[in-house]
């Protein structure tokens, strides 16, 4: 058996300078800021961009977005160039790569939670989705994510080649310092990206809390690496 990797970990939905410095210091690999007006996280291109430029380097700005049209998506990226796109509504295999316009992305998953999850077709969606960078599993909610909620980790192949989860998923939606361990260990992910689980409210974070889930994630990594080592 081959050592796991060192799960990296995305923390969305930042809205002040504190809460970026706190997650760059906590050990984030990723920050997300959600460029979606709609959301109670939301902040603009601009506001991105002052946030974006607090980052140390290697940690990657994600831009996300939802349903936003061409200017949006330009506007971000002038103001944070070196970003990393999120599509995390309803956009088509062609209007994503359409929006990217070569640029690197994710695709967001939204999952029924509950017994409906088994039910969606993720095969079929990794596929149809083959040009994101990376399909981040996130359960289906009101308001397009952040809502705290999981979905069915247990509903997916997660060994089947055709998801490559350990190095094309990321998991999302409900996670917490709590719960990710499991999540790793269940799922082998390449990446968790976590919103409400380290927030006191929508959009304001909590330091103790993002280090409390930077932990967890290391814990889990501890014991796969344990376990990829035993006879």
């Amino acid at each position: 058996m081959t050592s796991p990797h060192r799960t990296r970990i995305k923390i969305c939905g930042l809205t002040r300078e504190v809460d970026v410095d706190a997650a760059v210091q906590a050990g984030a690999d990723a920050i997300g800021f959600v460029l979606y007006p709609a959301s109670p996280r939301h902040v603009s291109p601009q506001r991105a961009g002052e946030l974006a430029r607090r980052l140390s380097p290697f940690v990657t700005p994600v831009l996300l977005f939802v349903n936003a049209d061409a200017d949006l998506v330009r506007q971000g990226l002038d103001s944070v160039p070196g970003a990393l796109i999120q599509f995390h509504g309803d956009e088509s295999p062609q209007e994503a790569l359409r929006l990217a316009a070569g640029r690197p992305f994710l695709r967001a998953a939204r999952i029924p939670t509950g017994p409906a999850g088994s039910g969606f077709d993720l095969l079929k969606y990794a596929a149809d989705h083959s040009a994101a960078q990376a399909i981040l599993l996130d359960a289906l909610v009101d308001g397009y994510g952040g809502g705290g909620h999981s979905f069915d980790w247990t509903a997916f192949p997660w060994s089947h080649p055709q998801l490559n989860a350990s190095s094309r998923l990321v998991l999302s939606g409900g996670l917490t310092p709590a719960n990710v361990t499991d999540g790793i260990r269940l799922v082998r992910p390449w990446a968790v990206d976590v919103s409400s689980g380290v927030e006191v409210s929508k959009g304001i974070k909590d330091a103790e809390r993002m280090q409390a889930f930077v932990a967890a994630v290391r814990q889990a990594d501890d014991q796969l690496s344990r376990l990829s080592r035993s006879p």
